[in-house]
């Protein structure tokens, strides 16, 4: 993914999901990308934005709805990611489900 998304005008909402990894890749990699393939097949995504270093991990995706968050995460594909998160991939991680109600958007 390159790049900022351009989101239509507020209100959605952005789910920020930060996380720091545990050592190797254990297949994260092709399942991260997959993710984000099978998410914006979804009914109410709007876009996604997605930052690593060696530390921290920060993904961000937005949505129309509440109700197209919830389908999101209850995806049978996803579930088993994130049971994997779990168990393989993360030391720990924080979800956080926002509002947004203004944003303002610069591009040279």
């Amino acid at each position: 993914m390159n790049g900022l998304s351009k989101i239509p005008q507020p209100p959605y909402y952005a789910v920020i999901f930060s996380s720091q990894r545990t050592e190797g890749d254990k297949g994260y990699g092709k399942i991260s990308e997959r993710m984000i393939e099978l998410a914006a097949q979804q009914k109410g995504f709007l876009g996604v934005e997605s930052a690593r270093d060696a530390e921290l991990g920060i993904t961000v995706s937005y949505w129309e709805s509440l109700e197209a968050i919830k389908d999101w995460k209850e995806h049978a594909e996803h579930k088993v990611a994130q049971g994997r998160g779990k168990s393989e991939w993360y030391k720990n991680f924080s979800l956080r489900v926002c509002k947004v109600e203004r944003h303002s958007f610069f591009e040279m």
